[in-house]
């Protein structure tokens, strides 16, 4: 599974670096290192819905509250 995440200067106002290190501490706590790949790119094109993230193709919108929530649907469920 991969999860790249924004961090174009829009993104990044919106909180982006928090989302990442939100994302690297889940990884880590859940042992999914080795099958979770977390990467950054710049600008997905979507700067008005957040941070920009997707999972496996799939667009999300991700905000520090919401790393949580999004994790457990998107990423637990499906490893």
């Amino acid at each position: 599974m991969k999860i790249t995440v924004c961090i174009g200067s829009s993104c990044h106002i919106k909180g982006s670096r928090q989302v990442v290190e939100q994302l690297q501490y889940l990884i880590k706590k859940n042992n999914l290192g080795d099958k979770v790949e977390l990467a950054g790119t710049f600008c997905m094109g979507k700067c008005q819905q957040g941070v920009c993230v997707t999972v496996d193709n799939e667009f999300c919108s991700v905000t520090p509250d919401t790393v949580d929530e999004f994790f457990a649907n998107k990423v637990l469920e499906k490893v």
